[in-house]
């Protein structure tokens, strides 16, 4: 028995941050309250009318699909900006649902950007054939317009939406103590009297009971960026809730009809969010053409590839084509009894036209790999057979789903193959796909800490009590359970107890809508025709407004356009080098270069394609990787679960663990992986090997596996036990034994087609900077321009590895980075762009007047060619800073001093140029006085560095420690580098050694057993390392130095797991330069060739006498020398030594630790 009441103004938590029930939860609220029907009425949009439609269908429910519309005012004049009222409109068929996609679209796509969404009435007019409207009570026009006293404008209001819905239209009356629908009430039932027009009976909802009211105006605070606290501001309505049959039929108990309407309006819509199958234009006219031209263009595609194996490797055993011509045979027969060659010549369209026009792309991701189809019409670039990749593990003939190929393109270039698929199917064919952004744990708390008003300190250190795993995210309400801390604060202080309560009940909730980092629609026609669309201000494409999982289900196929900057980073590479005349073909390289895994098995796999983390870069050396295949195995290998076979895998493949075969007839499908399940192409074979699955069967049994649903799995079972013993007679306990081994390993194999696809982008990485260091290095850091962390990494890396790098010079770099010529070989020269704060716009054109009128000769000549309008002081000072001016003037303070002076004579050039437009750089010079630089200025060596450090963003020329050398040396303390020299043990055994480093960061981290500890990154002049430090004490000091930037001599434990090159460094001790260089003696020997020298020596030490260091001069002459101690008392350092050096009359300065004093002299 239904309650005889219909909901019919339900907001969505998809009206984001107004609404703030789920889809499902109004279904089940409806059949809670006993609701024969729910309305859906979302503003401007229908975000939830699949998802809520099927909620509903499942809980008995009828959908009611509409929206709240808005609607420009049509009587305002031309020049003022027509008002906009609401109406809510309702699909009664299917005609209605599409009209409804068509308004929801309108309203966001053709209207100016700036305004609010909305359509003009003629709009509505046209799309109004299969719809029910109602006036939107307080929101609509009619009532906001009796309220404001203009009852003639109101009925001509009314006649309006007569005059397009006739007996459609209902007069909607909602009470719940709204000034403007109680102003109106009595005018809107004398309209509908007098019009004979129905009424219906609402109470706008936006949270399902009436205790969410407090969260819910906390919600619209939020969405305002006002606080709880304010009086003017949009608050949340006590009555917005979803209140049940009973209470609306005694709130409308003077006019029963308007709540029997309600059942009317609903009785009169019978109409779903439709799912379709899929729906895709056509290159061949019809299904029949599709087919017959898959066939032809795949035949062709793989004769050509077979053709080009045949030139480079040489034709291979008799019958070797037939083999690919089978699988071929087999998969286009497949794909056309599915219905998906259309799909497949789509892709392989844009493939081609992004390959024709030099646009990379990527071998392959995901299970499309595995595709010889794929393969041949050069969608992917991997061998199916040669790597053993299985078709059914992308499209299985037993499980019709859609194909789905993800395809990496260049980074910079994929908006242009994007483009070209818009141009060939049509603008309005083509949109992105919205993502939705939900208030997470953590945000949630922030944002209502925020409206709260409560100490951002507190909240944000609240919210890192919860926990914040990617793979396992906790709630707030997992959180209180399990986080002592925070339950303590939730019991002890109610201001907190307040933000958790209220978060809790807005966490999940969508906040802000986005679009799909990759997703892309192509339709056969326009899509507002079979999808509502949205507008998302940062994209220049419609976007969906159904997410990827409902768009699909509405008939859209999805093709993912992926941006990888690794194939950008590659084809640069290839650039550079033919730019000095080596050419390189990355697609032809042999998998078997000693150099290659010569550099894998060191772990020097800094900026290498998905092999540059650290925890890689060690499991590299200790797995030493020899062959093509440990690669893809190792990029599957390491993650989490997974991860920890890494240990085993590397002692089998080295000889030092015995391989165990779970049944001998899984060692063909193992021995590539040492006995080891890594792939669930694995799992798939196994069952095809053990119990005779299909591979169609066999795939089913992995996705039961990883779903974990026991009916399934008991199914599954019983299929394979039986098949084990009729295939192979393997006895049914061992088949048991087997089917729970292969279920523990499915859990978490790896797609071996998409590793196997991104094991080649490593490998081709990994090539290039084998053979050409110089040329990768350059290429991967022109993607990386604004990383400076990044360039920080690749400038220490490539040092290590011997491969020289230049600064940046005004006559000499490009804006990007670049090779050149240097002494007897190559170099990398730092690119102008890449320096922060210039901008690499501004540096390219730069480079264009360099190449054009010539080489800078001085700053003058740059003063007179630069133009002021797009050159500023900040971008002067910074090139300056770097030492990009040193070829022309090496005095950097000087330069930086007067880089006013050169844009003013800019200036004044400018002016004085016959013609009042130009370039960024002008031809005329106008006469004027040589800059000269300010005398005596110049920078120390700590004062160069730190320049340096805020124009690159990181150390470049030389490192803090170096001002340390002095005392380091003194120490014995070595380099990170030469930590590698050390003789360290693999058993576990630790050794000692002390190290000169910064301090550039220190966290605590919790270890997997609990145990807090700290990482610290440090560097010194060969590198960037980590280390761990478990003294709580020697961590804080550590902590502080990281906080002052200051660099310290470091005690350190070394200890080295097996099969890994590279030490771990645990900190013991740590003692900062700084109070070292206070108590330390050293002594300085100044040789000394004239007596002016005297008068400096003085002149520089006398304000360093707050120290223990001591100072000798040395007088040569003919008959020896003679030593005379000039003090005891200076504070020396290495800096300073280089500056006693340059004074007039000093031929030589040495630094050492301080020996017997001699007695003074004179």
């Amino acid at each position: 028995m239904h309650s005889g009441y219909v909901p019919l103004r339900i907001f969505s938590s998809f009206t984001m941050l107004d609404g703030a029930i789920d889809p499902k939860a109004i279904a089940a609220q409806a059949k809670a309250n006993a609701f024969p029907a729910a309305g859906l009425t979302d503003r401007n949009g229908l975000y939830a009318a699949m998802a809520f439609s099927d909620a509903a269908k499942k809980a008995g429910v009828q959908p009611v699909i509409g929206t709240m519309l808005g609607i420009a005012r049509p009587d305002m004049p031309d020049n003022v900006g027509a008002v906009v009222d609401w109406i809510a409109l309702y699909a009664q068929d299917v005609t209605g649902y599409d009209n409804l996609c068509a308004l929801v679209s309108a309203a966001h796509l053709d209207r100016p950007i700036e305004l609010a969404a909305h359509v003009g009435f003629d709009t509505l007019e046209t799309f109004s054939k299969g719809l029910i409207a109602l006036t939107a009570g307080g929101e609509g026009g009619i009532a906001r317009l009796f309220a404001e006293g203009q009852p003639d404008r109101a009925k001509a209001y009314a006649d309006r939406l007569q005059a397009i819905f006739g007996d459609r239209l209902y007069v909607e009356l909602a009470r719940r103590d709204d000034p403007i629908e109680m102003a109106a009430e009595q005018d809107l039932i004398d309209l509908a009297y007098d019009r004979d027009l129905p009424l219906v009976a609402t109470n706008p909802c936006c949270f399902t009971d009436s205790g969410f009211r407090d969260a819910h105006d906390a919600m619209l605070c939020i969405a305002n960026s006002t606080y709880v606290e304010m009086d003017d501001r949009p608050k949340s309505c006590p009555e917005a809730w979803l209140k049940p049959a009973e209470m609306m039929k005694q709130l409308f108990a003077d006019l029963p009809e308007a709540i029997e309407n309600t059942l009317v309006v609903a009785q009169r819509c019978a109409v779903m969010a439709p799912w379709r199958k899929p729906i895709l234009p056509s290159l061949a006219g019809d299904r029949e053409g599709e087919a017959a031209m898959l066939r032809r263009d795949a035949t062709a595609g793989l004769n050509a590839r077979l053709d080009r194996i045949a030139e480079l490797e040489g034709e291979g055993e008799p019958g070797w084509r037939e083999a690919y011509h089978e699988r071929l045979t087999f998969e286009v027969d497949i794909i056309i009894q599915m219905g998906f060659p259309g799909y497949f010549l789509i892709v392989a369209d844009f493939i081609k036209w992004a390959k024709d026009h030099d646009i990379p792309v990527g071998p392959g991701r995901g299970s499309g790999a595995g595709s010889v189809v794929a393969w041949a019409l050069t969608i992917t670039d991997l061998d199916p057979l040669k790597l053993g990749l299985l078709f059914e593990r992308f499209l299985n003939p037993e499980r019709v789903s859609m194909p789905d190929f993800d395809i990496d393109f260049c980074e910079t270039r994929r908006g242009e193959v994007i483009r070209y698929v818009q141009e060939k199917y049509g603008r309005d064919q083509v949109a992105q796909i919205i993502t939705f952004g939900k208030l997470k744990a953590r945000a949630v708390l922030k944002d209502t800490g925020r409206v709260l008003q409560m100490s951002y300190g507190q909240v944000d250190r609240l919210a890192k009590l919860v926990p914040n795993h990617p793979t396992d995210p906790w709630d707030l309400k997992r959180a209180l359970n399990g986080v002592p801390e925070l339950a303590k604060e939730y019991a002890n202080d109610n201001q907190v107890r307040r933000l958790l309560d209220l978060a809790t009940k807005l966490e999940g909730l969508p906040r802000h809508s986005s679009t799909h980092a990759a997703g892309v629609v192509i339709g056969d026609r326009p899509l507002a025709q079979l999808v509502p669309l949205y507008r998302d201000p940062r994209s220049d494409m419609p976007v969906t407004q159904f997410d990827m999982k409902f768009v699909e289900g509405a008939g859209l196929v999805k093709f993912d356009f992926l941006g990888l900057k690794t194939l950008s980073v590659l084809q640069k590479a290839v650039q550079l080098l033919a730019k000095r005349g080596v050419e390189v073909d990355l697609g032809a390289l042999a998998w078997d270069d000693e150099a290659t895994y010569g550099l894998l098995q060191k772990g020097d796999t800094v900026g290498v394609f998905q092999l540059e983390s650290e925890g890689m870069r060690r499991t590299l050396s200790a797995v030493r990787p020899t062959n093509f295949g440990d690669i893809i195995a190792l990029v599957s290998l390491y993650r989490p679960g997974p991860m920890d076979n890494i240990p085993s895998f590397g002692r089998r493949k080295q000889g030092t663990e015995e391989i165990i075969y779970p049944h001998p007839l899984l060692e063909q499908i193992l021995s590539e992986t040492y006995g080891i399940f890594v792939y669930q192409e694995q799992v798939m074979q196994a069952a095809q090997i053990l119990a005779g699955y299909s591979l169609g069967g066999a795939d089913l049994l992995r996705r039961a596996m990883g779903k974990k649903v026991k009916a399934e799995m008991d199914a599954q079972r019983a299929i394979f036990v039986k098949g084990c013993q009729e295939v192979n007679g393997i006895p049914a306990q061992k088949a048991n034994e087997l089917f729970d081994l292969i279920d523990k390993f499915a859990g978490y194999g790896f797609n071996k087609s998409h590793a196997a696809a991104y094991a080649l982008l490593a490998y081709q990485t990994a090539w290039l900077k084998a053979h050409h260091p110089h040329e990768f290095y350059a290429a991967s850091m022109c993607y990386d321009m604004a990383l400076t962390d990044k360039l920080a990494i690749f400038v220490d890396d490539a040092r290590r590895l011997g491969v020289t790098m230049l600064p940046p010079c005004i006559n000499a770099s490009q804006a990007e980075f670049d090779v050149e010529p240097h002494e007897d070989g190559l170099a990398v020269r730092y690119a102008l762009g890449a320096l922060k704060s210039v901008g690499e716009g501004a540096m390219e054109k730069l480079v264009v007047e360099r190449q054009a009128g010539g080489a800078f000769a001085s700053l003058d000549a740059l003063a007179k060619r630069v133009d002021p309008r797009l050159m500023n002081k900040r971008q002067l000072e910074t090139l300056a800073s770097a030492g990009a001016f040193d070829g022309i003037e090496p005095n950097r303070a000087g330069v930086h001093a007067v880089a006013e002076t050169v844009l003013a004579i800019a200036a004044r050039t400018h002016e004085g140029r016959t013609s009042g437009q130009g370039g960024l750089f002008g031809e005329t010079e106008v006469a004027g006085d040589a800059i000269k630089l300010p005398t005596g200025t110049r920078w120390t060596l700590s004062q160069r560095m730190e320049q340096e450090k805020e124009a690159f963003g990181f150390y470049f020329s030389a490192h803090p420690v170096d001002r340390h050398a002095h005392i380091a040396k003194m120490h014995g303390a070595r380099t990170y580098t030469s930590l590698t020299e050390l003789i360290i043990p693999d058993d576990g055994a630790r050794i000692g050694a002390t190290m000169a480093a910064l301090v550039e960061d220190a966290r605590w981290r919790t270890s997997a057993r609990g145990k807090r500890y700290m990482m610290a990154q440090l560097s010194d002049a060969t590198g960037q390392f980590l280390a761990t430090c478990f003294d709580d004490s020697v961590a804080a000091d550590l902590e502080k130095a990281a906080k002052e930037g200051h660099c310290a001599l470091i005690t350190v434990e070394l200890d080295r797991r097996p099969g890994e090159e590279a030490p771990r460094v645990s900190i013991k001790r740590v003692q900062l330069f700084d109070g070292l260089a206070s108590t330390a003696k050293f002594v300085v020997e100044v040789t000394v060739t004239d007596k002016v020298a005297f008068k400096a020596l003085h002149a520089m030490l006398d304000p360093l006498r707050n120290g223990r260091g001591e100072v000798r001069a040395r007088i040569e002459g003919q008959d020896g020398y003679t030593l005379l101690t000039l003090g005891r008392n200076f504070l020396l350092d290495a800096e300073l030594a280089s500056h006693i050096e340059d004074l007039p009359g000093v031929k030589a300065v040495a630094m050492k630790s301080s020996e017997a004093r001699l007695a003074l002299v004179g």
